[in-house]
Parts: structure tokens; C-alpha cells; sequence
């Protein structure tokens, strides 16, 4: 998108340093964060999530693995019962944060 017009505003430091914190908070910069709450777009702050992402890229890998072996011949039948655990867990923590 091509941002041609400035728009300039005066507020308080306590105001300022109210919707920094917020925009940091929510991994945006100042301008991103002012503007997408401006137009009344939802603005969602996940915590904990990366430790998530890392647990499905984890079972990712895994299941990668797997399949690598199997194409290789090395392994002919998986047992997913505890992969399915592991993504069944991940699920519901998701869903939690999702709840907060």
C-alpha cells in the first residue's frame, strides 16, 4: 500500500507512552498499531504462542522424519498414537490462549 499522507496529532506523555507500550505489546510500531485501531480492526495479542509454534514445528520435523524413512524404505509401518497426543495437546493449548 502506498502511504502518501501524513497525519500529525498532539497528545499527552502519558497518553503517548500508553499506546507505545500497547503497540509494542501487540509487535507493532507505532504507526501500524495507531492506524489499525483507527479503522476499528481487531487487534489480537497472543501470549505464549511462540512456545506453541515451536511444539507444531517440533512435531512437524518429526512426522518429516517419518516420512523421509519411509520413502527410504527403512520403515514400513508408523505408530502416530503419540504424535497425535502431542498435536492434540498443542490444539488445546491453542484453543486456551484463544479463550483469554
Amino acid at each position: 500500500m502506498n502511504k502518501s499522507k501524513m497525519f500529525c496529532f498532539r497528545l499527552s506523555e502519558k497518553d503517548y507512552l500508553s499506546i507505545q507500550n500497547k503497540a509494542e505489546r501487540a509487535k507493532l510500531n507505532m504507526t501500524a498499531y495507531i492506524t489499525t485501531s483507527a479503522l476499528d480492526k481487531q487487534i489480537v495479542v497472543i501470549d505464549g504462542l511462540e512456545q506453541i509454534i515451536a511444539e507444531l514445528k517440533a512435531i512437524g520435523r518429526n512426522i518429516n522424519q517419518l516420512t523421509t524413512l519411509c520413502n527410504m524404505g527403512k520403515i514400513q509401518c508408523v505408530e502416530l498414537t503419540e504424535t497425535k497426543e502431542w498435536f492434540g495437546a498443542v490444539f488445546d493449548g491453542i484453543l486456551n490462549l484463544c479463550e483469554r
